[in-house]
C-alpha cells in the first residue's frame, strides 16, 4: 500500500471516529428527525449522504428558523462540511448506532452495483472492496429520495447500502440512489 492510501484510510478512519464522538443525532436536523430515522438511515447519514437521501420525502421533515442566527446553526455548518468531507473518503466500513434497544452495529457500503437479482446485490467500492449483499425482508430503496422498490437499483448505479451482518453474510435493509 503507497502512502497516499495510507494516509487517505487514517484520515477516513479519524473523521469516522469524529461522527462517532459528536453522536448520531447531531448529524441530523432535529431530534425528531433522528428518531424517526432506522439505525441504517443513520449509518448512512454519518457516512456522509444527507438526510433528504436517506429519508423519503414524504417523510422528510424540514426545521422552520425562528428569527434570528442562533449557535447551534454555526454548529449545523460545521457539522455538514465533516459530513462532506465523509462523504468524499468514506467508502465502506461499520458504524455502531445508538437506538432504545441499545447499540447497534451497521455495516454500510458506498459503491457501484456491479450484480443484481431479485435475492442480492453486488456493491464495489472505488478501492476494489466488492461485497455482496442479500436483499433484506424488508427493504427500503430510496432513488432520489422516493421510496421505490429492489428494481430501481440498477446495474452501474451508484448506491450507498447499509444493513446488518451474521456470519458472512451481509443483509441489505436500505439501498439509497442518491439525488447527485
Amino acid at each position: 500500500m503507497n502512502l497516499r492510501s495510507r494516509l487517505g484510510i487514517a484520515v477516513a478512519t479519524a473523521a469516522l471516529g469524529v461522527v462517532g464522538m459528536l453522536g448520531m443525532s447531531a448529524c441530523s436536523p432535529g431530534a425528531a428527525a433522528a428518531a424517526a430515522m432506522s439505525p441504517e438511515q443513520s449509518a448512512l447519514t454519518a457516512l456522509g449522504f444527507s438526510d433528504s437521501d436517506v429519508t423519503p420525502v414524504a417523510a422528510t421533515t424540514s426545521a422552520s428558523p425562528t428569527g434570528t442566527a442562533t449557535k447551534g446553526a454555526h454548529a449545523g455548518v460545521h457539522r455538514l462540511r465533516l459530513r462532506r468531507a465523509l462523504r468524499r473518503n468514506v467508502e465502506h466500513g461499520q458504524i455502531t448506532v445508538e437506538t432504545k434497544k441499545g447499540d447497534q452495529t451497521i455495516d454500510v457500503q458506498r459503491g457501484t452495483v456491479t450484480a443484481i437479482s431479485s435475492t442480492s446485490v453486488t456493491v464495489k467500492s472505488s478501492d476494489g472492496f466488492t461485497l455482496t449483499w442479500t436483499i433484506g425482508t424488508p427493504i427500503l430503496v430510496l432513488n432520489h429520495g422516493a421510496k421505490a422498490g429492489p428494481s430501481a437499483v440498477t446495474s452501474g448505479a451508484t448506491v450507498g447500502i447499509a444493513g446488518g451482518q451474521a456470519g458472512s453474510t451481509a443483509t441489505a435493509r436500505l439501498i439509497v440512489i442518491p439525488k447527485s
